[in-house]
């Protein structure tokens, strides 16, 4: 698995400067390189006084300290940053899928996935952060299935937006079939699901300058006061996803007259999202418990190849993320843990597919 997080810091300090060290200015004379060694030598505080940039690396740094000021203030009553520039961090990251058929009769079919988990690494700087993560079920010798799973999030103080793409190709189990409120709980064998699943999903979060999503979820910031906002944004779902039962005793599914063996949902979701986030400082700059609420309603487009064809339906989708930090000096520990449910109606049966995941780490601020 890959992640790349972008999380940046108020009144921090970062900058690219790959293609610059050759640049000289022409005015001052002043070596090329001689702005490079300073800021080692700082810590790579680029706002330091002292630091004696050429032209185009000044101007790099006056767009970037404007942007800081723009997208990424905040109250320093309510939020300041930890004021440190690198991270190294350790991170497990275990995630599943669930798939519950309801139909008329007050009939289920419950398929769960493999439960998945990667371990690895981190180390960022600044507004970036670069690792990888190894598959742990590969390690333990559990690996039933075929599955990858990307994530791109960027968070700033008025924003936050997210890209997840997971696949998945056998390895799950079939665990219910039957009524709803029966005891029929089975755990059988499945490989028929088949799944590729793009999310797109951002929002706007109006109290900006007093609640900050990065110091929960990127641990880049201090929330000393408690507070919340209202947010509002937007979510793009496509999914791919086969279910085929072909493989299993057809016996099982008698009780449900109205099932098909072989489902097919191929379409794309188009919502408005809205919620709440809260974020309780607990004990400034030591506890800090988040949770926040989204959902989303819109549009749905289901494709041709799809088992019921090409319609136009509607999309309900329900998210939930909830987090626990705890600092200690330069050191850090958090929990996040996120879910979201799409609906899929028609007239012969409701689909809810559950995608849940717990994120721990234990870091490192220097």
């Amino acid at each position: 698995m890959f992640t790349l997080l972008l999380c940046p810091d108020a009144h921090a300090e970062v900058e690219d400067v790959d293609s610059v060290a050759a640049v000289t200015d022409t005015v001052s004379g002043h070596s090329s390189t001689r702005w490079i060694k300073q800021l080692i030598d700082n810590g790579f505080h680029i706002n330091e006084p002292g630091v004696d940039y050429p032209r185009f690396p000044r101007f790099a740094l006056n767009v970037y300290n404007w942007g800081d000021r723009v997208f990424n203030s905040y109250d320093p009553e309510y939020v300041v940053s930890t004021g440190k520039n690198w991270k190294a961090q350790a991170k497990t990251f275990n995630w599943m899928q669930n798939y519950s058929f309801f139909f008329p009769h007050r009939e289920q079919v419950r398929i769960s996935s493999d439960f998945y988990a990667d371990v690895g690494g981190y180390v960022s700087f600044m507004a970036v952060s670069v690792g990888y993560m190894f598959n742990a079920n590969e390690l333990l010798a559990h690996n039933h299935s075929k599955r990858t799973n990307f994530n791109l999030n960027f968070t700033c103080s008025r924003f936050t937006i997210d890209y997840t793409r997971q696949t998945i190709d056998g390895g799950a189990r079939l665990t219910h079939v039957g009524e709803i409120f029966k005891d029929t709980e089975v755990s059988i064998p499945f490989n028929g699901l088949k799944t590729d699943q793009k999310s797109l999903m951002g929002f706007y979060i109006f109290n900006h300058r007093r609640y900050s999503h990065a110091a929960a979820y990127c641990y880049s910031k201090y929330q000393l006061k408690d507070a919340g906002s209202w947010v509002v944004g937007f979510n793009y779902l496509n999914r791919n996803t086969t279910i085929d039962f072909t493989g299993l005793d057809p016996e099982l599914f008698k009780p449900i007259p109205d099932m098909q063996m072989n489902y097919h949902f191929h379409y794309s979701d188009y919502m408005a999202i809205g919620g709440y986030a809260h974020s309780w400082a607990l004990k400034p700059r030591v506890w800090l418990l988040n949770l926040t609420s989204l959902l989303g309603l819109g549009y749905k487009q289901s494709k041709g190849d799809s088992s019921d064809g090409s319609r136009n339906m509607l999309a309900l989708q329900g998210r939930l993320m909830g987090s626990v930090v705890y600092n200690h000096r330069g050191l850090f520990v958090a929990l996040n843990i996120k879910g979201y449910a799409p609906f899929f109606f028609n007239g012969k049966y409701t689909m809810i597919n559950t995608v849940l995941s717990a994120e721990a780490t234990v870091g490192l601020r220097f």
